[in-house]
């Protein structure tokens, strides 16, 4: 009998790229998959080929929402797992239920931590973290097959739970990349991803004062939003910044593609950025366009392996203009060679191979 993979999230499930390139590439090997997520903010109408079910939670904040999501997974899991299912946790915030039922059922689980939950920087000093690291600690060194996001973040967990997790990168598939690199007027500086602190993204907003001829588009949303678009219109540089929302993946691949210059100058705001590789990176490489990164580990590690593009020496907005200023006067052919050795390495087609091995040693519970 083919065994069942029920794969859950606290997520809309709608952007989230991760999450949908595991799924297609279980699906694709024949494994019969079914996804749970929740509608927490917003559940845009999306098709996959497996069937999906996103939570209606009636929770007004957060906190709440990550309590009522763990007691309905548990109830939905309760339902749906059978002596013949392998569940696949996604993140410290969904991991309790998961781990509840394979321990009910003894049944295979696998948890895939895309971060260090526990070291968010949302969470600072905040009680609810004392929660997650309490609920981290009880977990985490039980479970058997665990994979995580960066080389750091699976140092991180092994140094503090003598756990070995599988890194499976959040790289994007390989694209046939034949356009034409276009002769952009104003050159285009290109953000993408969650608009949170510590994403170092008012930095580069108020490093538009020192560049002449260059554009900053935002694509994504976040709690920081209004903020920023505050300081845009405090700093009159509403000619220099434009806000483009949160897109779906298929039309942020568009604009990436297009861009003369990525950004991925995450602050050090707690360990789980600190060690991150984040998707911004990879995606840039995938669609060969140059980035500024932060001089943090992951990127730093990038950056040595290959001449993809430049790390800030800080986060005063004039030395991020300087990197931006140094990697469009060198001009995005100029890194093509690098950026497609890179693509050539740093692509899903490479990692799902790790993703179902682990998928294939579960099974063997």
């Amino acid at each position: 009998m083919k065994r069942k993979i029920i794969i859950s999230a606290f997520s809309n499930l709608y952007t989230d790229q991760r999450i949908e390139k595991v799924c297609k590439t279980l699906h694709e090997n024949d494994y019969d998959i079914e996804l749970i997520g929740n509608d927490w903010n917003g559940a845009e109408e999306m098709a996959r080929p497996y069937p999906f079910v996103r939570i209606f939670l009636i929770s007004k904040s957060l906190k709440t929402a990550y309590f009522e999501f763990n007691w309905q997974l548990y109830r939905l899991l309760k339902q749906k797992a059978d002596n013949n299912t392998v569940l696949y946790a996604n993140d410290l915030d969904a991991l309790l239920p998961n781990y509840l039922i394979s321990k009910k059922l003894n049944i295979p689980l696998i948890f895939d931590s895309h971060e260090i939950f526990s070291e968010m920087p949302a969470i600072q000093g905040k009680m609810s973290q004392k929660l997650w690291r309490f609920l981290e600690k009880k977990l985490v060194p039980n479970v058997r097959f665990m994979i995580t996001a960066s080389g750091s973040y699976a140092n991180w967990f092994s140094k503090k739970y003598e756990v070995s997790p599988v890194v499976l990168q959040n790289a994007p598939r390989k694209i046939s990349f034949n356009i034409e690199i276009p002769e952009n007027n104003p050159k285009i500086l290109l953000y993408q991803g969650a608009i949170n602190p510590f994403r170092g993204i008012d930095k580069a907003i108020l490093a538009m004062h020192h560049l002449e001829n260059v554009i900053f588009k935002i694509a994504g949303d976040g709690p920081r939003k209004k903020e920023y678009e505050e300081l845009v219109i405090r700093e009159n540089l509403q000619r220099k910044v434009q806000f483009l929302g949160k897109l779906h993946p298929d039309d942020l691949r568009k604009i990436t593609l297009v861009a003369d210059c990525g950004m991925s100058i995450e602050e050090n705001g707690g360990e789980s950025y600190f060690y991150s590789l984040p998707n911004k990176v990879l995606d840039c490489i995938q669609a060969r366009v140059p980035l500024i990164m932060a001089d943090l580990p992951e990127m730093k590690n990038v950056k040595n392996q290959f001449d993809v593009g430049e790390i800030i020496e800080d986060h005063h907005p004039e030395n991020i203009a300087a990197a931006i200023t140094k990697v469009l006067n060198r001009g995005r052919n100029n890194y093509l060679s690098e950026l497609s050795k890179a693509s050539d390495i740093l692509c899903w087609e490479r990692e799902e191979i790790k993703l179902l091995n682990v998928v294939e040693n579960a099974l063997r519970f």
